[in-house]
């Protein structure tokens, strides 16, 4: 599905990725993970769908302080782990869970499910560019994800590494140094209009990929209008792969 404007991709040589929502289905996992958690301990009258976003929402707004050097630095785990404490006492389970329970809850972050065509996909980009995470995501976390979710990482970015957040532009600029290529020759791959606008103000390549369904949307939603500003626009990593001729 080739819709956006197609730049030749000469001279790209790696490219990076945002994970939550692009690469891995957190929403999906996290409701799933939610519901069994409050099945096993008879918790009922939450909708967890609507605690997922919340949860979420609170890690972004959280993340957009920290990239503008707003409030004391915590990596993401940390910030999950805030919100959940938030949102539990919000809907009045706090009592019925211990802290234990709540900080392996946590981790369901660490243990997200990729979408169907997330390893075909990028095992196919690897075989002609070097794929690495460029995600807000700590560390530690991005790295058991990988083995949960198997993907095939040649390196992983991470914000603890950089000390700072997406839209920060250190982020990206980082990245690139740290893969020893100019901004040109690396290509940020993101279903996020936000992120792939502050990548591309630095000179990156940017390539959208539709994923509807991070938002509760059919898996069948048109592709958005503002895809046809980005380099390239995808229905899924597959396609990427097809139009970046990668075997």
């Amino acid at each position: 599905m080739s819709i956006g404007n197609n730049t030749c991709q000469t001279g790209v040589k790696a490219l990076v990725f945002d994970v939550f929502g692009t690469v891995v289905d957190w929403r999906t996992s996290v409701i799933n993970e939610l519901t069994n958690f409050g099945r096993q301990r008879g918790i009922e009258g939450v909708d967890w769908a609507r605690f997922a976003d919340r949860w979420r929402a609170g890690y972004g707004t959280s993340c957009r302080e920290l990239s503008r050097g707003q409030g004391k630095w915590r990596i993401v785990d940390e910030i999950h782990l805030e919100y959940l404490q938030m949102l539990a006492l919000a809907h009045g389970i706090h009592d019925s869970v211990s802290d234990a329970d709540l900080a392996e809850l946590n981790r369901v972050w660490h243990r997200l499910d990729g979408w169907p065509d997330s390893p075909s996909g990028l095992t196919r980009l690897k075989s002609k560019f070097t794929i690495a995470t460029l995600s807000n995501g700590n560390c530690g976390l991005l790295v058991n994800m990988a083995k949960h979710a198997g993907l095939p990482w040649d390196a992983v970015f991470s914000a603890d590494i950089v000390g700072a957040y997406k839209p920060n532009p250190r982020v990206y600029s980082t990245a690139c140094r740290m893969l020893g290529l100019n901004n040109d020759q690396v290509m940020m791959v993101a279903a996020h209009s936000g992120d792939l606008e502050a990548a591309a103000e630095l000179g990156l390549r940017t390539a959208f990929v539709h994923r509807p369904a991070e938002h509760g949307e059919t898996d069948d939603a048109p592709m958005p209008e503002f895809a046809t500003a980005f380099d390239y626009a995808a229905s899924d990593l597959n396609d990427l792969a097809d139009q970046l001729h990668c075997d």
